[in-house]
């Protein structure tokens, strides 16, 4: 009962010409993107189990009926095929599925595959050689010289009927058709023409010149017309062969179609099928799921294939050209390494000994050749790829006459001599070592590292690979050496626990010991002597560091044109803090910590401790110069307040006093090694993740006081603030006068307008960032509280009542102040060849305040006796006001430009 595939299909992943393709015989694709095969029906004698075996994927030339490419993967994953441009045309191509590895050249088991685009000619060049440099620009040929035509297609692989017209190019004449060759076959997506004819041309050239100039046209016959290039649609090509007015041969010959030279390496993205492999790595670290490290030769850097040079011998027997059934088992090696390995050409060279006629053994030599090339393309390979020579004896001894003088001396050095030597080029597989980072206590702990699908029978180097696992460290007194695919190994950090010298590793990720793991096969990593995986194990250390300030006066204090109460409490703050300035001291609550504890037992417990305070006095001093300078920065923000008033036309004996209140803040950091991410997922990379807060109550306060008004006016004795005043103030304060003017009453008159603005700024943030991470996060808190207050009145007093009354006023004001503060730090990572530091500093600004508002005042006298007895009142004018207290200005700017110290502080 028949067993294996019998059908396979389309999986419907992929593109498909529908319109060109025929179903379960024929499937037309795009180019450049992949479609899947997978098995649609197998014969009734396959088994469950051989389902689940692996295929061997067979791409064939359908009409040469030769292997192209064959590959040995699971049975459930799909084949996928994409055909470059290049290769789309009427070229088809035969895919078919075997369990055995051999193909059905019986049954139709698989699906024709062709690409299809449009057609182009993408370059090209004239050659004295084949495949030779383009010589267009240097070189003149003659006429019956031979000449090589090579051009590089898109959609046209395959065809073999196009013509290459020839062009005279002649200057403002039109150009005329010299010469039309035929029957041109375009084969892997070139065409590659030997034109020996080119005498044929100079009987049609009229009025010849002593240089002529030609290019070409591809005329396509079945659609009948000339095919353009890629970039301007243009159908002319190959601009120019230039031939001089000299005829060296009368020989006419045809063109000859030749098959592109197939020479280079494979792709370094493609996948590889060597049967000589291993599939996947992984990394298990103490109760952890595996981390996958090496997946089929994905997202590996710096991929390169070294060429190495394979030789093979197959011996024959005395007078034989018989292949034995130990030489077919190494051909046959040979063989599916070569059906997997396209850029791979073999030479095969036959020898015989010595005894006999020397013309005899180099027939022998070449039967021998011969059988072994019968052997590769029974297996399907394309003898294109093959070249077969008989060399006859090994150093020949016949006479003169042919006569064979030798005599049976050494019968090893004959035998050795009946042979076949097999040699080609393979392309090996080397990568720059896989890094893989982690973290360790001083004391041993297990790793195992797993490797699938690790096979070594296939292999033909003559040094074997041995699907051995192999570890060597400066740790290890030996190393490590098993033939296995599984392994524990034990690593450990170089930090002990009686370190003298922890500060060393205040930059966690400074030292590591290395191990390096050698897994190597003709697939992957197939030079022995390169490391495949170098594990690196550093220090668990882990270290905290906090630091508070808090100060007790105020920082600055500003004020002018106050009463002398207020005059004489804001000299004894200034006098404070002047004090502090002479003697250098402020009342302070400062401290600071900085430890390190690492060899963690479990949880939170570690065996080493080590406190590094005293280490990092300069960088604390640093943190305290930059907070307790807020005494000179505070003058930088009174004096921009007051000074923005004072500037407006308001002018500058406003009474108004600036108080700036100390902040009172801490901030730490925790850092140590932890495994980065990326898109959320874990690297192979360890880096040092920190997590830094700050927390200010309040960051900064500031309190202004203004007297609109500028002081008392009194009526009666009609005196005014000559100007001093506010505007809106004193608008209503005429206004009122004129009004009591008309009644000529003696009333003394008090108004008064006071602005009061407080803000206070709270912070908090905490931000957590790692330097092998492509996401950090934080957050952030600041909780601002500006307060405006706007108080007005007007008080009235009668002096003299002539009838029985009272005085009333009433003032109604409504304010809004639009103001805000823009608070903030930055964390700064920089990193450059020598070293990695961490800044902090802080942000601090004001954004400006502007007040708007409308004062409306009432004023009256009720008459409660007499004739005039009523409610006397007047309306007083609305008044609109809007103006800028103070502009826009950093404060951090200001600090540094003040103190000349700087606001960047670095923690590590």
């Amino acid at each position: 009962m028949a067993k294996g595939v019998k059908r396979i299909k389309w999986t419907g992943d992929g593109k498909v010409i529908s319109n060109l393709s025929i179903p379960n015989k024929k499937v037309v694709i795009h180019p450049d993107e992949y479609v899947s095969f997978e098995v649609d029906l197998w014969y009734e004698g396959t088994t469950e189990a051989d389902k689940k075996k692996t295929l061997t994927w067979i791409l064939q030339d359908r009409r040469k009926k030769t292997i192209i490419v064959q590959r040995v993967q699971p049975a459930y994953v799909p084949k996928k095929i994409s055909i470059p441009k290049a290769l789309c045309g009427p070229f088809e191509y035969y895919l078919e599925a075997s369990t055995s590895g051999q193909r059905d050249l019986v049954n139709q088991t698989g699906l024709i595959i062709s690409g299809n685009c449009p057609t182009r000619i993408l370059n090209s060049k004239w050659s004295t050689t084949k495949d030779g440099k383009d010589v267009r620009k240097d070189h003149f040929f003659n006429y019956g010289e031979t000449v090589y035509l090579n051009l590089t297609t898109e959609g046209l692989n395959g065809h073999l009927n196009l013509c290459i017209d020839i062009f005279r190019h002649l200057d403002f004449q039109t150009d005329p058709l010299i010469y039309r060759y035929t029957s041109v076959d375009v084969v892997d997506g070139e065409i590659n023409l030997e034109i020996k004819s080119t005498n044929t041309w100079y009987p049609k050239l009229k009025n010849i010149k002593e240089k002529e100039e030609f290019y070409i046209k591809v005329f396509d016959p079945s659609n009948r017309l000339y095919i353009p290039d890629e970039k301007y649609n243009d159908t002319v090509h190959a601009r120019f062969l230039r031939i001089n007015k000299k005829i060296v041969s009368q020989e006419i010959k045809p063109p000859t179609n030749l098959s592109p030279l197939k020479t280079g390496k494979p792709e370094k993205t493609k996948e590889r099928f060597e049967l000589c492999r291993f599939q996947s790595i992984s990394i298990t670290e103490p109760k952890k799921t595996p981390t996958l490290i090496f997946d089929n030769g994905e997202n590996l850097k710096n991929v390169s294939n070294p060429k190495t040079p394979i030789a093979k011998t197959i011996l024959f027997d005395f007078d034989k050209y018989d292949i034995t059934s130990d030489a077919k088992t190494i051909l046959n090696n040979v063989l599916q390494y070569l059906l997997g390995a396209q850029h791979s050409y073999i030479k095969i060279d036959g020898h015989a000994c010595v005894i006999g006629k020397e013309q005899y053994n180099q027939k022998l030599s070449q039967q021998r050749s011969d059988a072994v090339k019968k052997i590769f393309i029974d297996g399907g390979l394309d003898g294109n790829r093959i070249v077969s020579t008989g060399l006859g004896e090994v150093n020949p001894t016949d006479d003169k006459k042919g006569r064979d003088n030798i005599k049976h001396k050494d019968e090893k050095e004959y035998t050795e001599n009946r042979r076949v030597d097999i040699t080609f080029d393979t392309f090996g597989h080397d990568a720059q070592t896989i890094i893989y980072e982690t973290i360790a206590t001083s004391r041993e702990q297990n790793l195992t590292i797993d490797i699938t699908e690790y096979q070594n029978k296939a292999c033909f180097k003559d040094a074997k690979h041995k699907k051995n696992i192999r570890i060597n460290s400066p740790e290890y007194p030996d190393s490590i050496d098993k033939v296995t695919n599984k392994l524990d190994f034990p690593v450990k950090s170089n930090l002990s626990v009686s370190n003298p010298l922890p500060i060393l590793y205040i930059w966690p990720k400074v030292f590591a010991n290395e191990y390096n793991i050698h897994v190597h096969s003709c697939r992957y990593f197939s030079n022995n002597a390169n490391t495949t995986v170098l594990v690196k194990a550093y220090a668990d250390i882990k270290w905290d560091f906090h630091f508070f300030l808090n100060l007790s006066n105020k920082l600055s204090v500003k004020w002018q044109n106050l009463s002398p109460e207020k005059h004489k409490e804001m000299q004894s703050k200034a006098g404070k803090i002047g004090a502090e300035k002479r003697w250098k001291q402020t009342e302070i609550d400062f401290g600071v910590a900085i430890d390190a504890k690492w060899d963690k037992i479990e949880g939170d417990k570690y065996n080493g401790h080590y406190d590094a305070t005293k280490k990092y006095e300069k960088k604390i001093k640093q943190f305290y110069s930059v907070f307790a300078s807020l005494k000179e920065f505070s003058k930088s923000i009174t004096e921009q307040t007051k000074g923005t008033v004072s500037k407006t036309r308001l002018g500058k004996k406003w009474p108004l006093w600036v108080e700036m209140d100390p902040p009172n803040f801490c901030l730490g950091a925790e850092w140590s090694l932890a495994r980065g991410k990326n898109k959320g997922k874990e690297t192979l990379e360890i880096g040092t993740a920190l997590e830094f807060y700050f927390k200010a109550e309040p960051l900064i306060a500031l309190g202004l006081n203004i007297d609109l008004l500028a002081g008392l006016v009194q009526l009666g004795v009609a005196a005014t603030t000559g100007g001093s005043g506010n505007v809106a103030a004193m608008k209503i304060f005429n206004e009122v006068r004129d009004w009591l003017d008309e009644d000529d009453n003696a009333i003394k008159l008090k108004m008064y307008i006071d602005l009061e603005i407080t803000g206070t700024i709270n912070g908090f943030s905490k931000l957590n960032l790692n330097t092998a991470s492509d996401e950090n996060n934080g957050e952030a808190k600041l909780e601002t509280i500006l307060k405006i207050e706007l108080r007005a009145g007007i008080e009235l007093k009668a002096t003299a009542v002539l009838i029985v009354g009272e005085a009333y006023v009433s003032a109604e004001v409504s304010g809004k102040a639009v103001g805000s503060v823009t608070f903030g730090h930055g964390l700064l990572f920089e990193k450059n060849s020598t070293q990695t530091s961490i800044y902090y500093q802080p942000k601090l600004s004001f954004d400006g305040l502007r007040v708007k508002g409308v004062i409306k005042a009432k004023i009256g006298l009720l008459i409660k006796k007499g004739v005039f007895k009523g409610d006397h009142d007047k309306e007083l004018v609305d008044y609109k006001y809007e103006e800028n207290l103070f502009d826009p200005f950093d404060v951090i700017q200001k600090f540094e430009k003040i103190t000349g110290l700087s606001s960047k502080v670095q923690l590590l």
